[in-house]
């Protein structure tokens, strides 16, 4: 069940993201701060790890994407979303979500420029910032809910 309300969020996060290039506040922040004050609250992560792991998976999250946001490849909202990620899980989800993460981004560049012309035109223009050669750029909330879905299978 707690993986499920994660994937919700996690798809709301890329849905706003696709479209707008942007992530709001209220579903980082706000799920951070939910994540954080369960951590406290019962010392286990919302997936059931103990708060420590919590911690450093939020360190970890952190350590993953500051680089990336240092170089103007990661947006704030996608460091906020993996640490508040991190306090909601572990450090093998940080983990497994950025390295899935990474692999689907790989994978997006190579194979759309082929698909996109295939892509309907409604959904075309709400994932606009997808689209192959539209900027350096890409939102990563989409490519970090392939992540999770990765790791979910791969850790269940």
């Amino acid at each position: 069940m707690q993986s499920f309300v994660l994937l919700i969020w996690l798809t709301l996060c890329a849905a706003q993201d696709a479209r707008e290039r942007h992530i709001a506040n209220g579903l980082t922040l706000g799920v951070g701060a939910l994540a954080l004050t369960f951590l406290l609250w019962s010392d286990s992560t919302w997936l059931g790890a103990p708060a420590a792991q919590g911690g450093w998976a939020a360190l970890l999250a952190l350590a993953f994407t500051l680089p990336g946001f240092a170089m103007r490849r990661l947006g704030a909202g996608d460091v906020k979303l993996m640490v508040a990620l991190g306090f909601a899980t572990d450090g093998r989800h940080v983990l497994g979500v950025f390295i899935g993460a990474g692999l689907a981004s790989v994978c997006w560049l190579l194979i759309a420029p082929k698909v996109w012309l295939y892509i309907g035109q409604g959904l075309r223009e709400h994932l606009r910032y997808l689209a192959p050669g539209m900027s350096k750029k890409q939102p990563f909330a989409p490519f970090l809910l392939v992540g999770f879905l990765l790791t979910l299978a791969w850790l269940r």
